[in-house]
């Protein structure tokens, strides 16, 4: 996968973003890369880079609420908030990938075979 920062992502309509949102963004994508070898292939890489994304959003979720009933209320708005932000996501970088196939797939295929 390539880094973010070959996107032009707007996800600032949906979402605002700091000046290290991509950074940050990168430095997440470059440890699921790093993981992927011979006993791991990116399938593997990806389902644990979700499962710990959707685990840090509950506990960030959960540090705003006061109690556990407060928080179970608001759960439909919480998961609909995370599943929106993320579709969004997905769909501004899969049209991305989409508009430039060949240049991102033949770098990311380089660097794999540099490993």
């Amino acid at each position: 996968m390539s880094e973010t920062q070959n996107t032009e992502n707007n996800t600032a309509k949906k979402t605002p973003i700091d000046g290290n949102f991509y950074k940050r963004a990168d430095t997440h994508i470059q440890l699921a890369n790093s993981h992927i070898n011979e006993t791991c292939p990116p399938a593997d890489a990806t389902n644990s880079l979700m499962f710990a994304s959707s685990r840090f959003n509950a506990w960030i979720t959960a540090m705003g609420f006061k109690n556990a009933e407060d928080m179970k209320a608001e759960k439909d708005e919480v998961i609909d908030f995370f599943a929106n932000q993320y579709k969004y996501m997905l769909e501004e970088n899969f049209d991305n990938y989409v508009a430039n196939f060949e240049q991102f797939i033949t770098d990311a295929k380089k660097s794999q075979e540099k490993k």
